[in-house]
């Protein structure tokens, strides 16, 4: 299986990492056709910023920061995702061309969202969520993270298949970074293959998130470790979300992401009859 790389396009002021760079549609739309010329596979086109402490956006508002680089993306025949966790906001945007919705709360934030999507054709990214950014940390007790993570995110596919979404049309991602603290990042990526079992496709994000910046770093919030350093961390994660068998990564820098990618294929599968040549 390839590992598809999805790219990001956060249309907003206070995204933790891209904030700000994005909010004009025009230059949003920009941005995605670049990193589909990068290597891209599909866009994540989001209106409102998932960081830790991030406070919720009026769907209003939301729908006038992606709407129009959602429409002008999939004419332009890109593959667009939308990152929401609003009913209306997935339905307008599915309207304006989106085949995907990617909901990071699994559809707890707003409880008609799955029904919502059950009425369109699109796929559904459900993610592994505690509870509202703001707060999200506080909701990071865990037992045994793997297991609790997995039954949590096994209660939102049965939910959705209730909601009337066939299976085939689920994504699971494990939501590394939301509700859980450093360590128990790492417990889940090393348990992905427990969470590819549960049969559905999986989408990892690790893209330039808070615990590789504390492992990188002294500082304990890890403020100090660069964009570049992040990058080179997110492409190491990503190629072992695929060699685990992940369907997708989400990331910000695609180059980097693809040309690791692309190494680790070389190393898995040499061509037959290859002279290793330099």
């Amino acid at each position: 299986m390839t590992t598809l790389i999805m790219g990001i396009v956060n249309v907003t002021p206070d995204s933790f990492s891209d904030g700000g760079r994005f909010v004009d549609p025009d230059t949003a739309i920009a941005h995605g056709l670049w990193l589909r010329s990068e290597g891209a596979n599909l866009l994540d086109v989001g209106g409102e910023s998932t960081r830790p402490g991030a406070e919720r956006v009026a769907p209003r508002v939301e729908q006038e920061r992606v709407l129009p680089v959602v429409q002008a993306l999939a004419e332009a025949g890109v593959v667009v995702s939308i990152d929401t966790m609003n009913a209306s906001t997935a339905l307008a945007a599915v309207d304006a061309g989106a085949r995907i919705v990617n909901d990071v709360s699994g559809g707890l934030a707003d409880p008609d969202l799955l029904s919502a999507v059950a009425t369109t054709t699109a796929e559904l990214v459900l993610g592994h969520w505690r509870g509202p950014s703001a707060d999200m940390y506080a909701r990071a007790e865990y037992g045994d993270v793997v297991r609790e993570v997995m039954r949590e995110l096994a209660e939102r596919v049965d939910a959705a298949a209730a909601a009337g979404i066939p299976p085939g049309r689920l994504i699971v991602d494990p939501g590394i970074g939301f509700g859980k603290k450093g360590a128990q990042n790492w417990d889940v990526l090393r348990a992905l293959p427990r969470v590819i079992g549960l049969g559905h496709r999986v989408l990892v994000g690790t893209s330039r998130k808070r615990f590789l910046a504390e492992l990188l770093s002294a500082d304990v919030d890890g403020d100090g470790v660069s964009e570049m350093r992040r990058d080179l961390a997110t492409a190491v994660t990503s190629v072992l979300a695929a060699d685990a068998g992940a369907w997708a990564v989400r990331v910000h820098d695609v180059i980097a992401t693809r040309d690791a990618l692309d190494v680790a294929s070389s190393w898995w599968r040499p061509h037959a009859g290859d002279q290793g040549s330099e």
